[in-house]
């Protein structure tokens, strides 16, 4: 495989990771409302709203190679934000805190891939 076809491949996986779960957030509203209020989280349908509506943009627009230094970036501050407020992974026990600590870190290392997207996408100056 060329450098192109693996670019294409993980920057549309990662635009799927983000857009399907957009979706996800006005299709099942009240559940995601329920687990940002679980965890404290203040604003929740502003937050849900503009958090689903980031999704859908970014994603389409990841998988459609525009703008996707802005969206990784995005994508990744937004990955902190979610894993410091849904994924507490500190604040649970026994198998919850094990799933929470599962879903921190697998975040981790889609942040990763973000950072380095986003690097690969940056402009040079000239």
């Amino acid at each position: 495989m060329n450098q192109k076809i693996l670019n294409h491949v993980g920057r549309s996986m990662l635009g799927l990771y983000f857009l399907l779960p957009g979706l996800m957030k006005f299709i099942s509203w009240e559940t995601h409302v329920g687990l940002m209020e679980k965890h404290g989280m203040v604003f929740v349908p502003v937050m849900l709203a503009v958090a689903g509506v980031a999704q859908i943009l970014g994603g389409i627009a990841l998988i459609a190679n525009r703008y996707v230094a802005v969206c990784a970036l995005g994508f990744a501050l937004m990955i902190v934000l979610i894993n410091a407020n849904l994924h507490d992974f500190w604040n649970y026990a026994g198998i919850e805190r094990a799933h929470e600590y599962q879903n921190f870190f697998k975040n981790l290392g889609i942040f990763a891939g973000l950072l380095v997207l986003a690097a690969a996408n940056l402009k040079p100056k000239s």
